[in-house]
């Protein structure tokens, strides 16, 4: 991340009108919340071609604590 690419949007933001930044702010949060959402989708289909590969164990929290100790 460049702080100089930082600084030119906060700069920009700073000179637009009120409600020119709230609308802005809209925007930011839905393309953060969208941002978001497709990497929990990536992580979640990664964990599935794992699973499939077999390369994750599943079981019980029994299962677990039991290869924890060993």
């Amino acid at each position: 991340m460049k702080t100089t690419n930082i600084n030119r949007v906060i700069e920009d933001f700073n000179s637009l009108v009120l409600g020119e930044k709230e609308y802005a702010l809209d925007i930011i949060r839905k393309m953060t919340i969208e941002a978001k959402r497709e990497a929990l989708a990536k992580r979640a289909h990664k964990a599935v071609q794992n699973l499939q590969k077999g390369k994750v164990k599943k079981g019980s929290v029994k299962n677990l604590h039991t290869d924890l100790e060993g």
